[in-house]
């Protein structure tokens, strides 16, 4: 049987209303950040509580919330309703690709807000754009190098030399980032043992782009993320690297409200359907048993996108 919005939203509801107060479903949601709710919603049972919160979730949307609440309560059901799923990935279509920047950050401008094409009109030559649609397979290596030859007049070289050059590209925009250099070497390693068929590690992909809000005094939380992964049907996976800027001030302490801003991040990435992943810089300091934390991570992420990756 199909799983349909309808019936995981359905199974979320009784799940909640079943294995926790009403307090604690509030509570739930407002972690999830989706409060506040209209104040006519307090007169609702928990189950049609629960509807009303998630009624224009998509389904992506709805299986990272069965899952935080399997985390909450015993609900095998739920678990294994989004277990039939299998990963599921991002609604919408990838439009703009901007990546591995090695110098200033690239200053953007709409072209066609209509067909949301946009143009960067200062320092483009310091980033990438990948330009070809994505196909069902996500983004291979193999792709990613084609693009690559094309852009850069390498038609008659070998794939390996094209391979190489890319590599050198993409590991300049990590600057002085021995820990995701790292990452991004080790996963090298898979192309060179798998093939160049499975998908890309693409570094320093740009998320977020707002030119007020420097001008406002406000900082976008994540405006670049650490490492993407494009895979089949949708699905998109971010890998961060955690410096200690992620959790503490320019004075080395800890900061609640810096952690408490990327973790919200978070959450919004995951409630649009992405995966987010992140590794801790201390794991990574000892380069042998980081390499093989890497791999065998990596392993299990193409275990668990089997069929997919």
């Amino acid at each position: 049987m199909v799983v349909s919005p309808r019936r995981l939203r359905n199974a979320i509801a009784e799940n909640l209303r079943d294995g926790m107060t009403r307090q604690k479903i509030e509570d739930f949601f407002e972690d999830l950040g989706l409060g506040p709710w209209p104040g006519e919603w307090a007169d609702y049972t928990k189950a049609a509580f629960v509807s009303a919160i998630l009624a224009n979730h998509t389904l992506a949307e709805l299986a990272d919330v069965a899952r935080r609440v399997a985390d909450e309560i015993n609900a095998p059901e739920l678990v294994a309703l989004v277990e039939r799923l299998g990963p599921t990935g991002v609604v919408g279509d990838l439009k703009n690709l901007i990546f591995a920047a090695d110098g200033p950050k690239p200053k953007i401008m709409f072209r066609d807000a209509i067909n949301n094409d946009i143009e960067l009109v200062e320092n483009e030559q310091y980033c990438l754009v990948y330009d070809r649609p994505l196909g069902p397979t996500g983004l291979t290596w193999a792709d990613l190098t084609a693009w690559w030859a094309e852009r850069q007049g390498l038609a008659a070289a070998s794939e390996r030399d094209i391979s190489r050059s890319l590599y050198q590209r993409l590991d300049r925009s990590l600057g002085l980032n021995e820990a995701e250099r790292l990452i991004l070497r080790t996963y090298a390693n898979r192309y060179v043992r798998l093939g160049p068929n499975i998908p890309a590690l693409i570094p320093q992909v740009y998320l977020h782009y707002d030119p007020y809000t420097k001008w406002q005094g406000t900082a976008l939380t994540r405006q670049r993320m650490d490492f993407l992964l494009l895979l089949p049907n949708r699905a998109r996976v971010v890998i961060e690297c955690d410096g200690v800027q992620h959790y503490a001030n320019r004075d080395g302490e800890a900061s609640p409200r810096q952690y408490a801003e990327m973790v919200a991040e978070d959450r919004e990435l995951r409630l649009r359907g992405y995966e987010v992943y992140r590794f801790g810089g201390y794991e990574l300091k000892d380069k042998a048993r980081a390499s093989h934390l890497i791999s065998s991570f990596f392993d299990s992420l193409a275990e668990r996108h089997a069929g997919r990756t």
